[in-house]
C-alpha cells in the first residue's frame, strides 16, 4: 500500500495493550516519515515510520467485520486484527470460541457457562460446521461426520498452556461423542469412557500456580466405533508423566490430587489400616504449602474416583491395593536418614514411617532399611556392596517413590484400557489428543524441553496440514498455484532429534561412566554453537543453552538433564519390592518386565525407567541381558514418532486453548498473555499463510447478492459468473488482486475491505440522495401547509371583523327593545305586588278565625270519646276479675273430679291385660289361615305345572297326528263344533253378564248404605254439632278412655276398626262392676249388654261364613283342575278317533299323491287343525280364569258388605242410644273433651272405608272393561273363523287348499313376527339385567360387602312385555361382521399388515378399517365369546404395532393408523352402552351397543397405543421438517435484497440464496399443506389435527430460535424482518386452514419476540424498559444472548453497547425463569383424544372387494 487517506484507521504498537487503534488526520503520501494520528481516547500522536523498511502500520478492518466467527473472514489478516476480534467476542459478546481457518480458538472464561447441555448437543448434532457459531461441539460433529462420510479416522488435537482449558475441552468432545453416537452394546461404553476422566485426573492432575487442575501428562484417547458408528470401546495412550512432582512441589503447588483425596478420607473405616493423617504431616504433600483448593472437596472427589473405578471394573480389593501403595509412598517420603560419615548413612532403628511402609508393602524391614542405605556395584570380575551418603540415600528414596508411582500409573492406565476394550471389531476411531502446549518459565528443565519438542512436531504437522488444505482448495478451484512462503520448523526439529542432535548427545553422555551435565553442555556448544542459527549460548552461563522455537526463544538449564533422562532406581530395592507378600506390588513390576526390555541390569546396577505408557516392540531373541535400556528421551522420541504417524493417518482437527489472564479472573482479557499464546499455538501462522494467498473467498451468487448495489441494470446478465467478472474488472483494475475459480472468487487481503468501502460509499451517496429528496419534499410540504394556513387565517379574521360589526348593530337595536319592556315590567310588577299583599292579609285573617273554631269543636268531641273508653275499661276489668275467680273455682272442682276419675281409669287399665290374652288365640288363628292360604297357592302352582306337562304331551300327540292327511275331512266337522262351542261360550258370557249385573246391584246397595250413613251423619252434625260431639265423646270416655288413642294411632288397620271397637265395648261392659255405674240408668245398661251380645253372635257368624267361603274356594279350585283334566283327556281321545277315521276314509277315496305326508292338502289340513285346536284351548283357559275371578269377587263383596253393615249398625246404635240423653248428661260426659276424640276416630274410619270402597269400585270397573274387550275380541275371532269356513266350503277343493294355505301362512307369519319381537324385547331385558348385574357386582367388589339384598326386584326386573302384532318387514342388517376363528390372522393381515394407506384414504371412507374391526368385535360380543373378543383386540393392537415398527418412518402410514386407532377408540366408547356416550347417538345406533362385555380396559390400552402413535407421528414430522426449518426460516431471503450476505471465512456457510435443492419457506408451507391434506383424507379428528399442527409449529419455532441463538450472523435487523415476514406467512396458513384457535400461533411467540428484539431500538433506558415488557416469552439468558450476538450487516447499523446489556440484566434480575438457553425442541405437548362420535350408521357400511375380506359376512 503506497498511500493512506484521511480518516483511515490503523493499528500502532503499544507497550501495554500491544496494539492501539488510531485514526489518520492527514493523508499519507509516499516519502512521508511521520503519520499524524489521533487515538481513540482523543489524544493526538505523531507516529514515526521505520526508516529502513518504511512499512505503514496495519489497517483496521471495517466495523462491520469486527466480531466475525471466523478470523479468516477479516479483510485485513494480521496480528492486531486477530487480537482485537478475539477481544471483542470474548469481552463484549461473551463468546469464548472463534474459528481461525481450520483451528478452533477456545479462550478459558474461568466461569461455568450454560453452553454444554444436552440441548446444545442436540442443536449441533447433524449441522455443518460453518452453519453454527463456533463451538467445541461443532468440531466434534465435524470429526464424527467426516468419519462416517469419508470412512477415515479422525483426530482432535487439543493444545494450550496449563490452565487454558485443554482437559475440559477434550472432556466435552468425548461427552459429545458419547451422547450423539450412543453405545453399541448394553454395557454403556460411553459412560465408561467418560468415567475414565475422574480416575486419570486424580492420578495425573495437580494444582500449579497457573491451574488448579493441571494435567501433568499428555494423553491420546482413541474412541472406537463400529460400522454403525456407535461407540464400542476406547484406548488411552499417555505421554511424559511428571514424576518429579511426586517428591517435589514448588511454592503454592500441590502433589497429585489422589494423595490429598486419601488424606481427606483417612477417617473412613476401610482406610484405618493405612495409618494416614493430615496432608501437612507428609513430606511429599506439604512442600507446596497449599494443601487445599478453594471450592474443591477432596473427600467428595475421592467418592467420585472410587465410583469411577467401580464402573470401570476395578474391584474393591484392587482399589484398596492401589490406596495401600499410594499410602506407602506417602510414608516412604517421611523416612529420614542419619549420617555416619560423609560417605555413609543409616536409618534409626524401628523407624515408624519405614515400619508402616514395610507393613503396607509386605516386605522385610531390615532388608529395605539396608538397601535404602547401600548399593551394589558390579564390575567385570566381581560384585561388592557400597554404603551411600545421606544425599544419595534421599535421592534413591525419592527415585524409588517416583518409580513405584509411575508403575502404578501405568498399571491403572492398562486396567482402564482393558475395561474400555471391546470384543467387537473396531471399524474406525476418533482420537482426542490432550497434550501440553508450548511452555517457557524462568527455569526450564528436561520436562519443558520434551514438551516444546513435542509442540515443534505438532506445529510442523499443523503447518503441513494447513498448507495442504490451501493447495487442495486452489487445485479444486483451478486457481494458478503459487508457492507460499511459510515458516518451516524442520531445522529446529533436526537440531533436537537428528543425528548428533541434542537428544543424541544427551543419550551418549548418559552412557558415559562419568558423564555429567557440564560435559554434556560443552559437547552441545562444540557441536552446534555458531553452526546452527537456532542454537545459542547465554552470555553469563556455561550450564545453559537457548533454542529458537517457532513460538519463542527458550533458555534451558542443563542441570538435571542426565539424571532425568536416565531416570534410574537401584535394582536391589526393586528386588525387595518384587519379593513382597502383597500380590499387587509384584504385579506392577511383572508388567514392567513384560512391557519393557528384558534386561534387568546394567554395568552401573541401575534399571532405567519408562516415562510413557506406549509399549515399544518386544525384544529380539538375540538381545542379551547386559544390553542397556532406552533412555527417557529416546523413548519419548519413539512414542512421539508413533503419535505423529497416527495423526498423519487421520484427518486432524485443531483446538487451541488460550489462557486470557494469569489470575483466573472471569472474562478478563490480558492482551500480552493472549498474544504470546497466539504466537505459540500457530494461530498467527495460519493467518499468515492465509494472508499470503487469497484469504477472502466468495461464491458467485454470494458476491452478486452482496454487491448487486454496485451494478447497473445493463450489467446484470443471466450468467452470474460472467456478471461478477464484468463488475470486478471495472471495480478492481489490478487483476492480481483476485482470481476466478470454478465456483468462487478469490481475493487478496484488503480487497474485500476495498469493495466494502465502495459499497458503503455507494449506499451513502444513495442515502444522501434519498435524504435530499425527502428533505425537499418535507420543506415543500411545510411551505404549502404554511401558505394554506395563512390564507385560512386571513379569511377567518375578515369574517370575524364583519361578524363583530353586525353584532354591534344587533345589540343597539336589542338594547332599545329591552329598555321598553323593562320599564313596562317594573310598573306591572309594582301593581301586582300591592294586589297580592292585600289578598294575602285577607286570607290569613279569615283562616285564623276558622282554625280557632275548629279546635274548640275537636276538643269537645275527643273528651267524650275518652270518657266512653275509660268507663268501658273499668267495666271490663271488673268483669274479668269476676270471670277469673269463677273459672278458678271451676278448675279446682274439675281437678278434684278428674283425680277421682283417674283412680277409676287406673283400675280399669288393669283389666285390659286380660282382654289382650283373650285375643291371642284369634291372632294365632289368623296366622294359621295365612299359612293355609300359602299352602293352597303352592298346590295351585303344582297343579299348573301338571297342567303344563299335560299340554306338552298333548302338543306332541297332535304333532304326531298331523302326519295324517285324513284331517281334511274332519276340519269341517271341527269347524261346526267350534261354532257350537262359541255358542256355548256366548251363553257362559251371558251368565257372566248376569252375575256382573248382580255384582253391580250389590255394589249399588253398598253405595246406598254408604250414602245413607253419610246422610245421617251430616244430618246429625247439622242439627246439633255439640250434641253429636258430646254423644261420641261420652261413649269413648265412658267405655274406653284409656285405650282410645290406640285406635286413632293405628289408622292403617281401621278397616276393621268398628269390629275392634265393638269387641272393646263388649269387653268393657262385661268387666265393669255394677256398683260403679250406679248413677246411670239400669235399663240403658241392659240394652247395651243385649246389643253387645247380638254383635258377638253376628261376629261369630261372620267368622263361620269366612271359613266356609275359604273351603268353597279350595273345593272350586280342585274341581276346576279335575274338570279341566277330564275335558282335555276326552278331547284328546275324541280327536284321535276322528283322525283315525279321516285317515281311513282318505286312503279309501283319495289318490296317493294327495295323502302323501308332503302333499299340499296334507299340510293345509294339518295347519288348520293345529290352529283351531290352539284357539279352542285359549278360549277354555280364558273362560276358566273369568269364572275364578267372578267367584273371588263375590266373596270380597260379601265381606265388604258385612263390614259396612257392622259399621252402620254401630253408628245407628250410638245415635239411638245417645239421642235419649239429656243435655245435662252430655255436659257431664263431655267434661274432659273425650267424646270429640271418639268422633274424630269414627270420621277417620269412615274416610278409610270410603277410600276402600272407591278403590274396589275402580278395580271392578277395570275388570269389567277388560272382560268386555276380551268378549269383543272373541266375537271378532269367531266371526272371522266362520267367514273363512264358509268361504272354504264354497270354494272347489284345490282353491280351498290354496286359501287355507294362504291363511295359515299369514297367521304363522304374524305369529313369527310376534315371537321375534318378544324375543328381541326379552334379549334387551336380559342385556339390561346383565348390565345391572355387572354394575352391582362392581359395587360389591368396591365395597367388599354383599349388598345384593338391598336391591329391590323393581331395579332389576322389568315389567313383562306384552306381545304386539306388527306387519311383517324385511330383516335389517344389524351392523355386525361374522368371521371364523381360524380367519382371524387372515383378517389382521389383509386389513392391517398389508393395507396400503394411500389407496384406502383416497378411494374409501375414512376410518373404514376401524369400523370393520369394531363390527367384528360387535359380533363376538353378540355371541358372548370373550375369548374371541380378547384374541381379536390383542391381534389388532399387535398388528398395528408391527406395521408402525416396519413402516414407522412413513408419515402417511403413521397418520393413517393414528386416525384409525382413534376412530376404533371412539367406536368402543360410542357403542359401550354408557349413558355419557349414548346421548350422542341416534336410537338406531343405541341398538348397536355392546351387550355382554365391558371393554374399558381395552379402551385404556388403545388410548395408550394412540399416544405412542402420536409421539411417533411427531418424530416423523420432526425428521421431515428438521432439514427445512433453518434453511427456510433463517437462511433463505424470502424478501430479496433486504439483507446482504456478509463476508464469510474458510468455513463457508450454507448459501442464503435459493439454489436448486435448497429449502425455502415455500417448501415448508408445501410440506405443511401435504401433512394437513393427508390427515384430513385419513379422517383424523379435527381436535387431533389441531394438536399436531400446534406441535409442528412448536418444532419450527424452537428449532429456528435455537439456531438463531447459536448463529451470530443471523442476529441482525434485516434478519429480524425476514423472520417476521416468514412468521406472518405461517399465520396466514393457519388462517386459511381455520386453525388459529389451535394454539399453534402461541408456540411461535418466543420466535416473534426474538425477531422484534432484533428490530427494536436498543440505546436508552426507555428502550430497555420496552424490551423487558415486550419479551415476556423469552428467558433472561435468551434476551442477553440475542443482544450479545446482534451484529450489524451494514455500517449504518450500530452495535449494542455493553452498558445497555447490563441495564437489561439489571432490570431482569428479579424475573424467575429457566436458566436454560435453548428451547427443548424435543418437547412433545401432552395429547388428548376428545370423544368424537360418528354419525355413520354401521348397517350402511359396505366392504369393498379390494380389501380381500370375502371370508367375513354381514349379520
Amino acid at each position: 500500500m503506497t498511500y493512506l487517506d484521511t480518516y483511515a484507521r490503523v493499528w500502532i504498537p503499544d507497550p501495554e495493550e500491544v496494539w492501539k487503534s488510531a485514526e489518520l488526520l492527514k493523508d499519507y503520501k509516499p516519502g512521508d516519515k511521520v503519520l499524524q494520528l489521533r487515538l481513540e481516547e482523543g489524544k493526538d500522536l505523531e507516529y514515526c515510520l521505520d526508516p529502513k523498511t518504511k512499512e505503514l502500520p496495519p489497517l483496521r478492518n471495517p466495523d462491520i467485520l469486527v466480531g466475525e466467527n471466523d478470523l479468516t473472514a477479516l479483510s485485513y489478516l494480521h496480528e492486531p486484527a486477530v487480537l482485537h476480534n478475539l477481544k471483542v467476542r470474548f469481552i463484549d459478546s461473551k463468546l469464548i470460541y472463534t474459528y481461525c481457518g481450520i483451528v478452533l480458538v477456545a479462550i478459558n472464561p474461568y466461569e461455568q457457562l450454560p453452553i454444554y447441555g444436552e440441548d446444545i448437543i442436540n442443536a449441533y448434532s447433524g449441522q455443518n460446521m460453518g452453519d453454527m457459531d463456533p463451538h467445541i461441539f461443532a468440531v466434534a460433529e465435524e470429526a464424527y461426520k467426516q468419519m462416517a462420510r469419508d470412512e477415515r479416522n479422525q483426530s482432535i488435537i487439543v493444545s494450550g498452556e496449563s490452565g487454558a482449558g485443554k482437559t475440559v475441552s477434550a472432556k466435552y468432545a468425548m461427552r459429545y461423542f458419547a451422547t450423539v453416537s450412543g453405545s453399541a452394546s448394553e454395557a454403556n461404553v460411553e459412560e465408561k469412557v467418560l468415567a475414565s476422566n475422574p480416575i486419570m485426573e486424580s492420578i495425573g492432575n495437580a494444582k500449579t500456580t497457573r491451574n488448579d487442575n493441571s494435567s501433568r501428562f499428555g494423553k491420546y484417547i482413541e474412541i472406537g466405533f463400529d460400522k454403525r458408528y456407535r461407540i464400542i470401546g476406547a484406548n488411552m495412550r499417555t505421554y511424559l508423566l511428571e514424576k518429579s512432582r511426586v517428591v517435589f512441589q514448588a511454592e503454592e503447588e500441590r502433589n497429585y490430587h489422589i494423595f490429598y483425596q486419601l488424606c481427606a478420607s483417612a477417617a473412613l473405616p476401610e482406610f484405618k489400616t493405612l495409618r494416614l493423617g493430615n496432608a501437612d504431616y507428609f513430606h511429599y504433600t506439604k512442600q507446596g504449602g497449599s494443601p487445599v483448593i478453594d471450592g474443591v472437596d477432596d473427600a467428595k472427589e475421592m467418592v467420585n474416583t472410587r465410583q469411577a473405578c467401580t464402573l470401570l471394573g476395578i474391584s474393591d480389593s484392587y482399589q484398596m491395593g492401589i490406596f495401600r501403595i499410594l499410602a506407602g509412598i506417602l510414608h516412604l517420603g517421611n523416612v529420614e536418614f542419619a549420617s555416619r560419615d560423609s560417605d555413609s548413612c543409616t536409618i534409626p532403628p524401628k523407624h515408624d514411617p519405614l515400619t508402616i511402609f514395610c507393613d503396607l508393602m509386605g516386605v522385610e524391614y531390615e532388608e529395605m532399611a539396608h538397601w535404602l542405605c547401600h548399593r551394589k556395584l558390579a564390575t567385570a570380575t566381581e560384585t561388592y556392596i557400597k554404603p551411600i551418603s545421606k544425599l544419595h540415600a534421599i535421592n534413591a528414596r525419592d527415585a524409588l517413590a517416583k518409580h513405584i508411582y509411575a508403575n502404578l500409573f501405568n498399571w491403572i492406565v492398562d486396567h482402564v484400557n482393558k475395561a474400555l476394550h471391546s470384543t467387537i471389531k473396531q471399524h474406525s476411531f476418533i482420537g482426542v489428543l490432550d497434550i501440553y502446549g508450548f511452555e517457557t518459565f524462568e527455569i526450564n528443565s528436561f520436562e519443558q524441553f520434551c514438551i516444546n519438542y513435542a509442540n515443534e512436531k505438532l506445529q510442523q504437522q499443523f503447518n503441513m496440514h494447513v498448507f495442504k488444505l490451501e493447495q487442495e482448495e486452489y487445485m479444486k478451484e483451478q486457481i494458478p498455484w503459487t508457492l507460499i512462503d511459510f515458516y518451516d520448523n524442520q531445522p529446529c526439529i533436526n537440531l533436537i532429534e537428528a543425528k548428533m542432535g541434542i537428544l543424541d548427545l544427551l543419550d551418549e553422555e548418559c552412557k558415559m561412566p562419568k558423564g555429567s551435565d557440564d560435559t554434556w553442555a560443552q559437547k552441545l556448544y562444540n557441536t552446534h554453537l555458531n553452526k546452527c542459527a537456532l542454537f545459542e549460548k547465554p552470555r553469563l552461563s556455561n550450564k545453559a543453552f537457548i533454542i529458537k522455537h517457532f513460538a519463542d526463544k527458550v533458555e534451558y538449564q542443563c542441570e538435571g538433564f542426565l539424571e532425568k533422562n536416565k531416570d534410574t532406581v537401584y535394582e536391589e530395592q526393586i528386588k525387595v519390592l518384587k519379593s513382597s507378600k502383597f500380590k499387587l506390588l509384584p504385579e506392577l513390576f511383572q508388567d514392567e518386565e513384560k512391557v519393557l526390555s528384558p534386561t534387568s541390569a546394567t554395568p552401573s546396577g541401575r534399571v532405567p525407567l519408562s516415562r510413557t505408557a506406549v509399549k515399544p516392540a518386544k525384544a529380539r531373541p538375540g538381545q542379551t541381558s547386559k544390553e542397556h535400556k532406552k533412555t527417557v528421551g529416546h523413548q519419548f522420541r519413539n512414542s512421539l514418532h508413533l503419535l505423529m504417524e497416527t495423526l498423519n493417518a487421520t484427518t486432524p482437527h485443531y483446538v487451541r486453548c488460550i489462557k486470557p489472564n494469569d489470575f483466573k479472573f472471569p472474562f478478563t482479557f490480558d492482551e500480552k498473555r493472549a498474544v504470546q499464546q497466539l504466537r505459540a499455538c500457530g494461530v498467527l501462522e495460519t493467518i499468515r499463510i492465509s494472508a499470503a494467498g487469497f484469504p477472502s473467498r466468495w461464491t458467485y451468487q454470494e458476491f452478486f447478492s452482496r454487491y448487486r448495489v454496485l451494478m447497473k441494470q445493463r450489467d446484470v446478465l443471466g450468467d452470474r459468473k460472467q456478471t461478477c467478472k464484468n463488475v470486478l474488472e471495472k471495480l478492481i483494475l489490478d487483476k492480481d488482486k483476485y482470481q476466478f475459480g470454478k465456483t468462487k472468487i478469490f481475493f487478496r487481503a484488503g480487497q474485500v475491505a476495498y469493495l466494502e468501502k465502495i459499497r458503503a460509499d455507494k449506499l451513502r451517496a444513495a442515502c444522501i440522495r434519498i435524504q435530499k429528496t425527502i428533505r425537499g419534499w418535507l420543506m415543500r410540504k411545510k411551505y404549502m401547509r404554511m401558505r394554506k394556513a395563512a390564507i385560512t387565517i386571513q379569511r377567518y379574521v375578515r369574517g370575524y371583523q364583519a361578524r363583530c360589526y353586525a353584532k354591534f348593530l344587533r345589540r343597539t337595536r336589542a338594547a332599545i327593545t329591552i329598555q321598553k319592556f323593562h320599564r313596562m315590567y317594573v310598573v306591572r310588577k309594582r301593581y301586582q305586588c300591592m294586589r297580592d299583599a292585600t289578598i294575602a292579609l285577607q286570607a290569613l285573617l279569615r283562616g285564623y278565625m276558622a282554625r280557632n273554631k275548629y279546635q274548640m269543636m275537636l276538643r269537645e268531641h275527643k273528651s267524650i270519646i275518652i270518657q266512653k273508653h275509660v268507663r268501658g275499661w273499668l267495666a271490663r276489668v271488673h268483669y274479668r276479675r269476676t270471670l277469673k275467680a269463677i273459672v278458678y273455682l271451676q278448675c279446682c272442682y274439675r281437678r278434684m273430679m278428674a283425680k277421682r276419675e283417674l283412680k277409676k281409669l287406673k283400675i280399669e287399665a288393669r283389666s285390659v291385660e286380660r282382654y289382650k290374652k283373650l285375643h291371642i288365640g284369634l291372632e294365632n288363628k289368623i296366622m294359621q289361615l295365612q299359612r293355609k292360604i300359602d299352602e293352597q297357592n303352592k298346590e295351585y302352582k303344582s297343579l299348573l305345572e301338571k297342567l303344563n306337562s299335560l299340554e306338552i304331551t298333548y302338543s306332541t300327540e297332535t304333532e304326531r297326528l298331523r302326519s295324517d292327511v285324513e284331517r281334511l275331512r274332519m276340519s269341517e266337522e271341527e269347524a261346526k263344533n267350534a261354532t257350537n262351542r262359541v255358542l256355548s261360550l256366548q251363553e257362559e258370557i251371558a251368565k257372566l253378564r248376569k252375575e256382573l249385573q248382580q255384582t253391580q246391584s250389590e255394589k249399588k246397595t253398598i253405595e246406598e248404605w254408604a250414602d245413607k250413613y253419610k246422610h245421617e251423619t251430616e244430618q246429625a252434625s247439622m242439627q246439633s254439632p255439640v250434641n253429636y260431639q258430646n254423644q261420641v265423646t261420652f261413649l269413648c270416655a265412658f267405655l274406653f278412655p284409656s285405650l282410645f288413642p290406640f285406635f286413632t294411632h293405628s289408622s292403617a288397620s281401621f278397616c276393621c276398626g268398628s269390629g275392634i271397637l265393638l269387641d272393646f265395648v263388649l269387653f268393657f261392659l262385661k268387666q265393669e262392676p255394677s256398683e260403679k255405674k250406679a248413677p246411670l240408668d239400669m235399663s240403658l245398661f241392659l240394652k247395651l249388654q243385649k246389643r253387645v251380645t247380638e254383635l258377638e253372635q253376628e261376629k261369630q257368624s261372620l267368622q263361620d261364613e269366612l271359613d266356609r267361603k275359604e273351603e268353597q274356594a279350595l273345593r272350586a279350585k280342585a274341581k276346576y283342575e279335575s274338570l279341566k283334566r277330564q275335558e282335555l283327556e276326552s278331547e284328546n281321545k275324541k280327536l284321535k278317533n276322528e283322525l283315525n277315521e279321516l285317515q281311513k276314509a282318505l286312503t279309501e277315496t283319495r289318490s296317493p299323491e294327495v295323502t302323501a305326508p308332503g302333499a299340499p292338502a296334507y299340510r293345509v289340513l294339518l295347519d288348520q287343525l293345529t290352529s283351531v285346536s290352539e284357539e279352542l284351548e285359549v278360549r277354555k283357559e280364558e273362560v276358566l280364569i273369568l269364572r275364578s275371578q267372578l267367584v273371588s269377587q263375590k266373596e270380597c263383596n260379601v265381606l265388604n258388605m258385612s263390614f259396612h253393615h257392622h259399621h252402620v249398625s254401630l253408628l245407628y246404635f250410638l245415635n239411638t242410644f245417645l239421642g235419649r240423653q239429656s243435655p245435662q248428661d252430655y255436659h257431664m260426659l263431655n267434661e274432659d273433651g273425650e267424646l270429640w276424640l271418639v268422633y274424630e276416630g269414627l270420621k277417620q274410619a269412615n274416610r278409610l272405608l270410603e277410600s276402600q270402597l272407591q278403590s274396589q269400585k275402580k278395580s271392578h270397573e277395570n275388570e269389567l272393561e277388560s272382560l268386555r274387550g276380551e268378549i269383543q275380541s272373541l266375537k271378532e275371532e269367531n266371526n272371522r273363523q266362520q267367514q273363512l269356513l264358509a268361504q272354504n266350503l264354497q270354494l272347489p277343493p284345490e282353491a280351498r287348499i290354496e286359501a287355507s294355505l294362504q291363511h295359515e301362512i299369514t297367521r304363522l307369519t304374524n305369529e313369527n313376527l310376534d315371537l321375534m319381537e318378544q324375543l328381541e324385547k326379552q334379549d334387551k331385558t336380559v342385556r339390561k339385567l346383565k348390565k345391572q348385574l355387572k354394575v352391582f357386582a362392581k359395587k360389591i367388589g368396591e365395597l367388599e360387602v354383599g349388598q345384593m339384598e338391598n336391591i329391590s326386584p323393581g331395579q332389576i326386573i322389568d315389567e313383562p312385555i306384552r306381545p304386539v302384532n306388527i306387519p311383517r318387514k324385511e330383516k335389517d342388517f344389524q351392523g355386525m361382521l361374522e368371521y371364523k376363528k381360524e380367519d382371524e390372522q387372515k383378517l389382521v393381515k389383509n386389513l392391517i399388515l398389508e393395507l396400503k394407506p394411500r389407496g384406502v384414504a383416497v378411494n374409501l371412507i375414512p376410518g373404514l378399517p376401524a369400523y370393520i374391526l369394531f363390527m367384528c368385535v360387535r359380533h363376538a360380543d353378540y355371541l358372548n365369546d370373550d375369548q374371541k373378543v380378547r384374541s381379536l383386540l390383542t391381534s389388532t393392537i399387535n398388528g398395528i404395532k408391527k406395521v408402525l415398527k416396519k413402516r414407522g418412518d412413513d408419515f402417511e402410514t403413521v397418520s393413517f393408523w393414528l386416525s384409525n386407532t382413534c376412530r376404533f377408540l371412539h367406536c368402543l366408547k360410542q357403542y359401550s352402552g354408557e349413558e355419557g356416550f349414548m346421548k350422542h347417538n341416534t336410537p338406531r345406533q343405541n341398538e348397536h351397543c355392546l351387550t355382554n362385555f365391558d371393554l374399558a380396559e381395552y379402551r385404556q390400552v388403545l388410548s395408550d397405543l394412540a399416544i405412542q402413535i402420536y409421539q411417533q407421528l411427531v418424530r416423523v414430522l420432526e425428521n421431515i421438517l428438521q432439514p427445512m426449518i433453518v434453511s427456510g426460516m433463517l437462511e433463505h431471503e424470502t424478501i430479496q435484497g433486504v439483507s446482504g450476505v456478509k463476508p464469510t471465512g474458510l468455513r463457508k456457510r450454507t448459501s442464503s440464496i435459493a439454489d436448486e435443492g435448497t429449502y425455502t419457506l415455500d417448501s415448508i408451507i408445501r410440506q405443511l399443506n401435504s401433512f394437513h391434506s393427508v390427515m384430513c383424507q385419513h379422517g383424523m379428528d379435527p381436535e387431533l389435527i389441531k394438536q399436531v399442527v400446534k406441535q409442528m409449529f412448536y418444532i419450527i419455532g424452537a428449532v429456528t430460535l435455537n439456531n438463531l441463538l447459536l448463529r451470530k450472523d443471523m442476529c441482525s435487523w434485516s434478519k429480524g424482518m425476514q423472520i417476521r415476514y416468514n412468521v406472518s406467512q405461517l399465520e396466514e396458513w393457519l388462517r386459511d386452514k381455520n386453525l388459529m384457535n389451535s394454539g399453534a400461533k402461541e408456540t411461535l411467540e418466543p420466535l416473534i419476540q426474538a425477531a422484534q428484539l432484533l428490530q427494536v431500538k436498543k440505546k436508552t433506558d426507555e428502550d430497555a424498559e420496552a424490551i423487558c415488557s415486550m419479551c415476556n416469552a423469552l428467558t433472561t439468558a435468551q434476551i442477553v444472548k440475542v443482544l450479545n450476538l446482534y451484529t450489524p450487516v451494514n455500517e449504518f447499523e450500530e452495535r449494542v453497547l455493553v452498558s445497555f446489556i447490563r441495564t437489561i440484566q439489571l432490570r431482569l434480575r428479579d424475573r424467575k425463569d429457566s436458566p436454560q438457553l435453548l428451547m427443548d425442541a424435543k418437547h412433545i405437548f401432552p395429547v388428548t383424544f376428545p370423544f368424537n362420535p360418528s354419525s355413520l350408521a354401521l348397517e350402511t357400511i359396505q366392504i369393498p372387494a379390494s380389501l380381500g375380506l370375502g371370508f367375513i359376512s354381514r349379520v
